[in-house]
């Protein structure tokens, strides 16, 4: 991808001015040491169980105990908690975090190429660990991510990242799990005038479908190349596909219409693709249909409003509940990279909408690891899993007391000073107010 450059360097320092720098102390944390064993707290596991007065125990970056009485290991390290709220690390799918700094600068945007098929593209090679948004994410318990490129039809590979490493290698969690389809959309324009304007030979929809025809031959001739098994040229677009044909990548279908969603299925009956829908705004109208053929969603943007008109104007809010009750695989996302900092908060608004609270942390923490193949490690607070741990001081899906006191990966415990904070500090101190 394109690489970043002294533009970029030049533009964050002046947009930054003097303080700009003062994250730079802000490195991520050496491996767990020590044991340590978290106690007198609320257990939030992320599979639906709440452990009261419970500990927690890790060692070695793992968790090796959790339930009420837990004792450590010998020499551990203990915190008690006084009644503090103990999470799984939330998880942001589908995000451009690290690929863009500033969306208005050019020069910090790194999220995409030219072109409108490019599978061979990897995301996690451009993710910058140095992103002074990570750490306004980490502050508020959200400690991994899927870093996910755009731009074209098919534009690459996601890779999960974890959100405390010196670089792109350190911050690999699982690289390349899978290929972002980017479904053009098949809604004519709602702007009334270009409405009015459309003729068969600008009609959006049919050149729409047109596009959606272009993959799916796309697909078809990878599909005939990877069953050849000698061939006198190499095509790395072709190449890049083997692990989606082999299942070992999923494919991601960012649309949110049910006619996309849809074309989204077929495509997983004709390829044998394991499909996950990305948006799926529309997904409650289908979601019987998506539970027959194991289709997951992440949907994207609950805080918005519905697609049509016709629709109620909370629709948005009960979505998440909906698929609840279909048996449907979701979990939640954020569109594009620092909003992602409220992903807790659209979980709290889903649990006042037909989720309970622990379905709802689950739509941000274990559901998500499912979707992004990463459950066996993370995603709930289980002995064997990584220990990847926020510590709230109260609900951390009600932005009136989540509080992020403490925070782990891997067992490290991270710094959770962020930029905000900092600029939170200096202003205190310019007008006398500490």
């Amino acid at each position: 991808m394109i690489s970043k450059n002294l533009l970029y360097i030049a533009c964050l320092a002046g947009l930054g001015g003097g303080r700009a720098a003062a994250q730079a102390t802000v490195y991520p944390a050496p491996p767990q040491q020590k044991p340590v064993v978290l106690t007198n707290a609320v257990i939030h596991v992320g599979n639906g169980q709440v452990i009261d007065h419970g500990s927690i125990a890790f060692a070695a970056g793992k968790i090796t105990a959790v339930g009420a009485g837990v004792q450590g290991e010998a020499g551990a390290q203990v915190i008690d908690l006084k009644g503090q709220h103990v999470y799984p690390g939330i998880i942001a799918p589908a995000t451009e975090l690290g690929l863009t700094e500033v969306a208005a600068v050019r020069a910090t945007n790194d999220y995409e190429e030219t072109g409108e098929l490019n599978p061979s593209v990897r995301a996690i090679v451009a993710y910058n660990t140095d992103s002074k948004v990570i750490n306004t994410l980490r502050s508020n318990g959200i400690l991994l991510a899927q870093t996910a490129p755009e731009g074209g039809l098919l534009s690459g590979t996601s890779s999960v990242v974890q959100l405390d490493a010196w670089n792109w290698e350190d911050a690999a969690y699982k690289a390349d799990g899978g290929q972002h389809f980017f479904m053009p959309k098949l809604l004519p324009s709602s702007d009334p005038f270009r409405a009015a304007q459309q003729t068969p030979a600008n009609d959006r929809v049919k050149e729409g479908l047109k596009k959606i025809e272009q993959v799916r031959t796309f697909f078809r001739e990878a599909q005939a190349y990877i069953s050849e098994k000698k061939h006198t040229e190499t095509n790395l677009k072709f190449e890049a596909l083997r692990p989606l044909f082999a299942r070992e990548q999923k494919l991601f279908v960012h649309c949110n219409l049910v006619k996309e969603m849809l074309l989204a299925i077929d495509f997983a009956k004709e390829f044998g693709f394991e499909v996950v829908i990305v948006g799926g705004a529309d997904s409650w109208m289908i979601a019987d249909l998506l539970k027959q053929h194991h289709i997951a969603v992440i949907l994207a943007q609950p805080h918005n409003l519905p697609v049509m008109q016709d629709d109620d104007v909370d629709q948005p809010y009960k979505t998440a509940a909906q698929l609840q009750k279909a048996g449907v695989l979701f979990c939640l996302s954020n569109e594009g990279f620092w909003q992602q900092r409220n992903l807790m908060f659209e979980a709290g608004t889903a649990s006042a909408y037909g989720l309970s609270k622990e379905e709802a942390l689950s739509a941000i923490t274990l559901n998500t690891a499912k979707i992004l193949g990463v459950d066996q490690r993370t995603g709930s607070l289980e002995p064997g899993k990584d220990a990847n741990i926020a510590v709230s001081a109260g609900d951390i899906l009600d932005m009136k007391s989540s509080k992020v006191t403490h925070a782990f990966i891997q067992g490290r415990e991270v710094n959770l000073d962020d930029k905000h904070k900092q600029l939170y500090e200096r202003y205190k101190y310019k007008y006398g107010l500490k």
